[in-house]
C-alpha cells in the first residue's frame, strides 16, 4: 500500500479515536474533553509506532486561537470590578502567581523535574494555555501537559468538594451539556475574529519572542473586545478543531520511556498540587479578611483551576459570580504574562546549581 494511503488511514483512525475518547470524557463532566481525548489517542497511536506529526504552522495558529479565546473573557465590567478594589485583588493575584512559582521551584530542588518544566507545569493558569506556551520556552510540552491536566483534575474535584462543604449540598462538576457545532455563528464577527487570529499568527512568525503566537492575539483581541470595536466570536467547531490540533501535537510526541517517567513523578506532582492549593488558600483568606468576601466566593476566585471550570462551579453555587469571574480572568492574564519570567528564573538557578555540583574540586 502506498505510503500516502497508509498515512491517510492513520489520520482517519486517529480522528475517529479522538472523537470517541473526547465524547466519553465529555460525558463524565470533566473539562477540556476535546483536548484530552485527542491527546490520549495521540499517545496510544505514538506508542503503537504511528509516525504522525502536526505541522508547526498549525500549532502556531492553534496558539493564536487560544490567545483570542482568553481575550474574549475581558470585558468592561471585568475591568471595572478589578479597578474598584485593585490593591487587595492585585495582592491576592500576586500570591497565587508566586505560589505556582514556589511549587515549581521546590519540585526542581527535589530533583523531580527540570527547572523550566517544573515551573510551567505548576503555573496556576489555564492548563491549555500554559501547555501551549511551555514548548516555546524550552520546557517539555509532554510533561507540562501531564502535570497541568493532573492539577486541573485535582483542583476541580477539590473545588466541587469545598462547594459542597460550604453549601451543605453537592457542588457539581460542570454540566457536559450538548455539543452544538455553532455553524450559525454570525458571519461578520467571525470574520473579524479570524482576522485577529491570522494577523496575530502572521506577526508572531516575524518576531523571535517565544510567547508571541499567543500573546499578540490575546492583547490585541482583549483591547478590541473590551472597547467594543470587535465582538470576538469563536464557534464551538473552531475551538474543538484547535483543541484537537493541540492534543495531537502533544500526544503524538510521547514515547514509552516518557510515559514511565511521567507515572513515576505522580506522587511529587500531587504533593506540589496540594501545596499550591493550600498556598492559594492564603489568598482567599486575604479576600475574606480585608474585603469581607464570603469564604466560598473567595475560595473559587483564588482556586488555581481553569477559568471555565471554576465559573461553572460558581454558577451552581450561591456565591458572587461576577467577582469570581473578574479575579480569575485577571489572574489568567497575570500568569500568562509572568510565567515566562518565573520559568527563566527557575531554569537559571537550576543551571547554576548544576554547574556548581559538576565543578571539580
Amino acid at each position: 500500500m502506498p505510503d500516502i494511503l497508509i498515512r491517510t488511514a492513520l489520520w482517519v483512525g486517529l480522528t475517529l479515536a479522538s472523537a470517541l475518547l473526547a465524547a466519553l470524557i465529555h460525558r463524565t463532566g470533566l473539562p477540556a474533553a476535546t483536548l484530552l481525548g485527542p491527546m490520549v489517542a495521540g499517545v496510544a497511536f505514538a506508542l503503537r509506532g504511528a509516525r504522525l506529526e502536526v505541522p508547526r504552522c498549525a500549532f502556531i495558529l492553534a496558539q493564536a486561537v487560544l490567545g483570542v479565546l482568553v481575550a474574549r473573557s475581558v470585558t468592561l465590567s471585568v475591568l471595572e470590578t478589578f479597578l474598584n478594589d485593585w490593591p487587595v485583588m492585585g495582592l491576592a493575584i500576586a500570591t497565587i502567581v508566586l505560589s505556582g512559582a514556589l511549587a515549581g521551584f521546590l519540585l526542581m530542588l527535589l530533583g523531580s523535574l527540570p527547572g523550566s518544566t517544573a515551573a510551567w507545569g505548576t503555573s496556576p493558569g489555564g492548563a491549555t494555555v500554559m501547555t501551549a506556551l511551555a514548548e516555546s520556552h524550552g520546557a517539555d510540552i509532554r510533561m507540562v501537559a501531564f502535570m497541568q491536566y493532573l492539577r486541573l483534575f485535582v483542583v476541580v474535584l477539590t473545588a466541587s468538594g469545598v462547594s459542597r462543604l460550604l453549601l451543605g449540598q453537592a457542588g457539581p462538576l460542570p454540566d457536559p451539556g450538548g455539543w452544538a457545532p455553532g455553524l450559525d455563528a454570525p458571519l461578520v464577527p467571525l470574520l473579524e475574529t479570524l482576522a485577529v487570529v491570522g494577523a496575530g499568527a502572521a506577526a508572531a512568525c516575524r518576531l523571535r519572542f517565544p510567547s508571541a503566537p499567543l500573546l499578540l492575539p490575546m492583547l490585541v483581541g482583549a483591547a478590541l473586545n473590551s472597547t467594543g470595536v470587535v465582538h470576538l466570536t469563536l464557534p464551538p467547531w473552531l475551538v474543538a478543531a484547535t483543541y484537537f490540533l493541540l492534543g495531537w501535537y502533544i500526544g503524538l510526541r510521547f514515547t514509552a520511556a516518557m510515559v514511565r517517567y511521567a507515572l513515576r513523578a505522580v506522587p511529587q506532582i500531587l504533593a506540589a498540587v496540594a501545596g499550591l492549593i493550600l498556598l492559594c488558600f492564603s489568598a482567599a483568606w486575604m479576600l475574606t479578611r480585608w474585603m469581607g468576601v464570603d469564604w466560598l466566593t473567595a475560595y473559587l476566585a483564588t482556586s488555581p483551576g481553569g477559568l471555565d471550570t471554576v465559573i461553572a462551579i460558581a454558577l451552581s453555587s450561591r456565591c458572587d459570580v461576577p467577582f469570581v469571574l473578574c479575579l480569575q480572568t485577571v489572574r489568567l492574564f497575570a500568569v500568562i504574562l509572568l510565567a515566562p519570567v518565573a520559568a527563566r528564573g527557575i531554569s537559571r538557578f537550576a543551571q547554576r546549581r548544576d554547574k556548581k555540583q559538576n565543578r571539580p574540586e
